[in-house]
């Protein structure tokens, strides 16, 4: 999923290992749109790739809105939002006992 999102330009991208912590999902991935518009097209994208792998019953909510788009891939939850909405909600802050990595534009340009 870093792919997409690195492809589409997303904005400070976070993973948070959730293994262990919780069963809701072993990983979640957040990362930030500059507008609805592009937090729509990252979320048709990733929901693409997704079922491109072959996964099956992916839930979407937000995408009327485009605000805060979930997409849950059962063991994968993604968060899609504009900045303001991520700052408001900071999911971030909840889960920050937990591991996270911050994928850095160097990291994901292979610096």
């Amino acid at each position: 999923m870093e792919s997409s999102l690195d492809d589409d330009k997303a904005e400070n991208i976070v993973v948070v290992e959730l293994s262990g912590k919780t069963a809701i999902a072993d990983y979640m991935v957040i990362a930030s749109g500059t507008s609805q518009r592009h937090v729509g097209a990252m979320a048709d994208h990733i929901q693409r790739r997704m079922k491109g792998i072959g996964l099956k019953g992916i839930a979407v909510e937000g995408l009327k809105q485009c605000d805060w788009v979930l997409i849950d891939a059962g063991d994968l939850i993604v968060h899609l939002f504009r900045p303001e909405v991520r700052l408001f909600y900071n999911l971030e802050k909840i889960w920050k006992n937990t591991r996270s990595t911050v994928i850095t534009e160097a990291q994901s340009a292979g610096v």
